[in-house]
């Protein structure tokens, strides 16, 4: 690979956010925010072979969510749009990412994912997918106040967590130590508390994180 490939960005809210989970020889990579968009997890467009959810951004007029600015060779784009396949990359405005440092002087994509089939089964999120996220925000954005961001920011959490951290069905799995370990799952239980003193009974449903650890419900 020539290092006189252009550059090309794009912005990591999930997996991305975590640098173990990278797989081409980035340049860069910036603790950021995504302005007018919000977080929320979804059932993966293939959901009938694979019921397990991502996550995905979509415009919100006053959203906003932690991230991480990738800083990339142009020549590796085509591999990091296989690793997102089932997403679809939108060209970003640089007036959408708030950043540490000044912008790259190239296109800035995030990557958003394509609407599918209704799915047959209530999708489940991976333990090992999440950990692998939350273990990006924990070290990228401050600790337990990034985790604790990372979950108000994000929609979804009415959906089951299927544990498989033991054997990770996440293609990018990541080690988790104890202290990470304990750090995400009071993260997960402040959810738990918006969701027992919420007198609104929509708010309620959409907070509560439920762990399913039934080997016949694994995606």
């Amino acid at each position: 690979m020539s290092h006189d490939d252009p550059l090309v960005a794009y912005f990591g809210y999930g997996s991305l956010v975590n640098r173990a989970t990278h797989r081409t020889d980035i340049v860069d990579a910036i603790p950021a925010r995504l302005l007018g968009w919000r977080r929320s997890w979804c059932p993966r467009p293939d959901a009938a072979s694979l019921p397990a959810a991502l996550l995905t951004v979509s415009k919100s007029g006053g959203g906003g969510c932690d991230g991480m600015l990738v800083v990339d060779r142009m020549s590796n784009l085509a591999a990091v749009d296989r690793r997102e396949a089932p997403y679809r990359r939108v060209r970003l405005e640089a007036s959408e990412i708030e950043c540490r440092r000044p912008l790259p002087s190239c296109d800035i994509y995030v990557y958003e994912v394509v609407s599918g089939a209704a799915c047959p089964a209530p999708p489940l999120i991976l333990r090992s997918y999440l950990d692998a996220v939350m273990q990006g925000f924990w070290t990228e954005h401050g600790g337990a106040e990034g985790l604790k961001r990372f979950v108000e920011e994000t929609d979804g959490f009415h959906m089951a967590i299927h544990d498989d951290r033991r054997a990770p069905r996440y293609p990018r799995a990541v080690v988790v130590d104890h202290l990470q370990a304990t750090a995400f799952d009071s993260a997960l239980a402040g959810l738990e508390e918006v969701s027992r003193g919420s007198a609104d009974p929509t708010q309620s449903s959409s907070s509560k994180v439920t762990i399913e650890t039934s080997p016949s419900s694994a995606p």
